[in-house]
């Protein structure tokens, strides 16, 4: 696992150990952020379920300011520190060990805003749209905001709040679905 583009070009990532996680391969990686970026001019990004920060890394290495990175196991803490650290970029994020709702209520009594959230759960265990929806309610998406979503590839994500426009809803692989929105 490495980072695919960006000012960390090439650096190998540690993976979460065993089976827990399910790392979004650099192929994967590579498709989603042509579709969503493909760099960025700054922003604040939010990898909720980051297993090993994988994707909000590489938001930042494509341009985002600084990331929140959020998972409820301790070993994907770990590994997320480590990589972290590896890239030494500890001063552009914060990790938090929490349930995906909870680090979302937590956010918005901060007050936070993301310009980009990552939504990449264990498959068939989420309800996407109650997640969006907190996310909405919570006012933590800038306007304009991205909202990418993995999830099983027969997952049906098209009933979502009005404010967000479906950009992009497509398989990959016949086996992972990916589901972008745009908060208008």
């Amino acid at each position: 696992m490495r980072v695919v583009a960006g000012s960390f070009k090439g650096r190998q990532l540690k993976a979460v150990p065993g089976k827990s996680t399910r790392p979004t391969t650099d192929k994967v990686k590579e498709a989603v952020f042509q579709m969503i970026g493909p760099f960025f001019d700054g922003g604040s990004v939010l990898d909720l379920f980051a297993g090993s920060g994988s994707l909000g890394i590489e938001a930042l290495s494509r341009g985002m300011t600084n990331g929140v990175f959020v998972d409820k196991h301790p070993k994907a803490i770990h590994t997320i520190k480590e990589n972290i650290k590896l890239l030494k970029i500890e001063d552009k994020v914060e990790i938090y060990r929490a349930d995906a709702f909870r680090a979302v209520k937590a956010a918005a009594k901060r007050e936070l805003v993301f310009d980009l959230v990552l939504l990449d759960p264990p498959y068939g265990k989420m309800d996407y749209v109650k997640l969006i929806n907190q996310l909405l309610e919570s006012n933590l998406i800038n306007e304009n905001g991205i909202i990418y979503c993995e999830h099983e590839w027969n997952e049906d994500l098209s009933d979502m709040d009005s404010s967000l426009e479906m950009i992009k809803q497509d398989n990959f692989g016949g086996t992972i679905g990916l589901t972008i929105y745009k908060k208008s």
